[in-house]
């Protein structure tokens, strides 16, 4: 009982201090929204795929890190990463969190690692991989489904999509451990 109305006490008292500018309850219902399929950046890939004849399975269990699409005619498969979740190095919209950090380091970093470790899965058992950024999408969604819908007819590479400056760009997809 009284070790009980001590972790009552050291809670009440971290969230005096804590700096929130929402309520609990909106900070709870803000980050329930926040989803890992269909996407709005997942979304404007489909939507251009699809309209460039191009037709795909979502989310499939049976293949490493769930691709958000799998192309199996093209023997390819798509992840859409936002660019905080998956720590786009370089990128503008890519900032770590100023209040725990040490948590929010660890958690990204682990988001990589789990990246890293399914790409080299997938690239082993004969998939082309590409990888969306969201900040490319940002930029210019058209002409990511125009350099995706060019990668899947005529290369037979892995790559990767990003925004390079004020364009989007495609680069080769280099995967750590590989």
């Amino acid at each position: 009982m009284e070790l009980e109305l001590d972790l009552r006490a050291a809670d009440k008292i971290w969230t005096q201090i804590m700096v929130d500018k929402m309520s609990a309850e909106k900070r709870s219902a803000l980050m329930s929204r926040i989803r890992g399929k269909d996407t709005l950046p997942e979304m404007a890939v489909r939507k251009r795929l699809w309209r460039e004849g191009f037709r795909y399975r979502l989310h499939p269990k049976g293949l490493a890190g769930r691709p958000d699409l799998v192309l199996p005619k093209w023997g390819a498969v798509v992840f859409v990463h936002g660019c905080f979740w998956h720590r786009h190095n370089g990128c503008s919209y890519f900032r770590l969190p100023k209040t725990r950090t040490a948590f929010w380091d660890a958690k990204l970093q682990r988001n990589r690692e789990r990246d890293a470790s399914a790409l080299k899965t997938l690239i082993d058992a004969g998939w082309r991989l590409a990888v969306v950024w969201e900040c490319a999408l940002r930029r210019d969604a058209d002409h990511v489904g125009e350099l995706l819908a060019t990668w899947l007819t005529m290369r037979d590479d892995s790559i990767e999509i990003e925004e390079a400056g004020s364009e989007v760009k495609d680069r080769p997809l280099i995967v750590s451990g590989r």
